[in-house]
């Protein structure tokens, strides 16, 4: 085992826990009791493992449990100290901790899908468990009896699932980039609505049932944010990655998204602005500013005896423009653009030094993330990555305490 000291901006020094990660971390889960912190991940070697912090404060491991195929995802409910784990074959397996968090005993065993598990969630106050699976299927069973209460068949493999306990509504994002709004009831479900932003799958959900907004994020580098609480179908775009969005999570108390992508990148943007919508992109033959006719536009171009030009867009506007009319770049935070895109010389000149402030702070893990989870009664971020390291990130100062192996 390696032991490295890392430094924060500030340069103060943070020794990390001696935890040896012999495999590529799934999923990592955490949950904070009196003087006691739990570690629980998966790894590709079909073992999930405990780790307990012991009175020294480093993590030795309390639990290693090895499944019969690989571990596909993960479900940690800290109050019944439930353990929902997904599986390769299509199975549920169910195990409960001890008090003492050094023992895990099999409690059930369901039958979900026919092929690998990608999500599993368990809902403690209906004592259901919802799993979604390679079969483009989403299931949901009663966990006290095991009996499967009803299936829905989605037009692509889910990759993100939430749930709003208070309307029983199930928020399904897939492959295709379509994001699913389900009714659930005892034994039967219905088609709410359906939602399409993406133009890649749907990557990562968070639902925040106080403000009743869902974020999605997407391989396409974006996150939608989808206004349901407001019923009017509000959608607010966010662009602040360079790769896939891995993970979101949504601090309420702060109202801050917090989202991580396959880059390293980690992003805290502020939801606590009036956001703009992003406008649609309007259709047209000929620049909208000039009049200069596009490269399609063969009837003008002959008229005219002018060459076609190649179309653009005003990200503020949505005008079709041609490239001297959409020449400079911006920011427009307030549409969910951090980053400098392109805008027609007319909008450029409108946007206000107030409304390039930045509503948003961008930090480097140095680590591809594939999970991450917030730990908001301390303000602890926990990532995982692709290269065998977890990390404790402090939300307010982002500070690591990062373990190495081998």
């Amino acid at each position: 085992l390696n032991i490295h000291i890392f430094h924060n901006t500030y340069g103060l020094p943070f020794c990390p826990s001696p935890m040896i990660l012999s495999t590529l971390i799934l999923a990592m889960f955490l949950t904070w009791q009196p003087n006691l912190v739990i570690r629980i991940y998966l790894s590709q070697r079909q073992t999930i493992r405990v780790w307990l912090k012991r009175d020294s404060g480093q993590y030795w491991p309390s639990v290693y449990h090895t499944m019969p195929v690989a571990c596909s995802c993960m479900s940690f409910n800290p109050e019944t100290r439930r353990i929902s784990l997904g599986l390769e074959n299509g199975t549920v397996s169910e195990f409960v901790l001890s008090e003492d968090y050094n023992q895990m005993t099999p409690a059930r065993t369901y039958q979900a899908h026919q092929g690998g598990v990608t999500v599993v969630l368990f809902v403690l106050e209906m004592e259901w468990v919802l799993s979604t699976g390679q079969d483009k299927s989403f299931t949901w069973h009663c966990s006290e009896s095991g009996q499967q209460l009803g299936t829905y068949q989605t037009t692509a493999w889910v990759s993100g699932l939430q749930f709003d306990v208070e309307t029983r509504h199930a928020f399904v994002g897939d492959h295709s980039g379509q994001v699913t709004i389900l009714k659930l009831e005892q034994d039967n479900c219905s088609l709410v609505t359906t939602f399409k932003g993406h133009t890649g799958n749907v990557t990562a959900l968070c639902w925040d049932p106080v403000q009743r907004v869902l974020f999605s994020g997407s391989s396409d580098h974006s996150i939608i944010m989808w206004d349901i609480g407001g019923r009017k179908g509000t959608a607010f775009e966010l662009q602040g990655h360079n790769d896939k969005v891995q993970g979101l999570c949504y601090a309420s108390h702060t109202r801050q998204l917090i989202s991580c992508g396959s880059d390293g990148g980690i992003v805290i943007w502020s939801m606590d602005v009036t956001r703009q919508e992003t406008p649609e992109w309007l259709d047209s033959d000929s620049c909208q500013k000039c009049e200069q006719p596009f490269f399609w536009n063969f009837k003008q171009m002959w008229d005219s005896k002018k060459i076609g030009l190649r179309q653009h867009h005003c990200r503020k506007c949505g005008q079709a423009v041609c490239g001297k009319c959409s020449s400079k770049r911006s920011t427009i935070p307030l549409m969910g653009f951090e980053f400098e895109v392109r805008v027609c010389d007319s909008c450029h000149d409108s946007i206000t030094d107030e409304e390039r402030a930045p509503t948003a702070t961008f930090h480097d893990s140095k680590h591809s993330i594939i999970h991450m989870q917030y730990e908001p009664t301390r303000g602890w971020l926990l990532t995982s990555g692709t290269d065998k390291i977890i990390k404790v990130n402090l939300t307010h100062i982002i500070t690591n305490i990062v373990v190495y192996t081998g």
